[in-house]
């Protein structure tokens, strides 16, 4: 399998190999940082920081499944961000004394690739992070549960009532943001 010999070979000190997977799966790193919350204007800083721990841990790699450990770091690295994110936003507003205003949205076109409909984006990122996470590693990333149950550190029966719950509260939250915004999607 071409994944295993460029994690071989990267793990030998191979920087054209380790490059190859940075590429590889930067935009898999990308989407899922997003999807978890991650503002679009930090995407970059985290994925850069998802590698940089790849790489520093590479030779303790030994998973049968590159993809579930990377997935393990994206979800790590992504929480501490925005644990330090929210702690310089509540700064910020201290200091102001007035409510964070974003700048101009910055495009977030290459991010909503396979999932363009922003009203499902902000209706999943309104569900609590234990219902959030597995849907999204289950509908967008097609994780099968016994991966989902190894990313999360769960058994599997939670993670199939979490994933049967959180869809449950999804479709509750699109029909009441359909109706606010008035209009159907699809």
């Amino acid at each position: 399998m071409e994944n295993e010999h460029l994690i071989k070979e990267a793990q030998r000190g191979n920087l054209s190999a380790y490059s190859e997977l940075v590429k590889k799966y930067s935009p898999v790193v990308e989407r899922f940082a997003f999807q978890l919350g991650g503002a679009s204007r930090d995407i970059q800083d985290i994925s850069q920081e998802v590698f940089i721990r790849v790489y520093r841990f590479l030779h303790q790699f030994s998973h049968s499944k590159f993809t579930t450990w990377l997935y393990k770091i994206t979800l790590n690295v992504t929480r501490d961000f925005m644990r330090m994110e929210n702690r310089r936003l509540l700064r910020m507003k201290k200091l102001e004394n007035q409510s964070f205003t974003e700048g101009a949205p910055l495009p977030e076109e290459n991010i909503f690739r396979e999932e363009e409909d922003r009203l499902l984006h902000e209706c999943i990122q309104k569900l609590d992070e234990k219902y959030r996470i597995p849907i999204i590693l289950y509908y967008f990333h097609e994780k099968k549960y016994e991966e989902i149950q190894e990313i999360l550190a769960l058994n599997l029966s939670t993670v199939k009532t979490r994933l049967l719950r959180g869809k449950n509260l999804l479709k509750k939250a699109l029909i009441q943001a359909e109706k606010k915004e008035g209009k159907n999607h699809g």
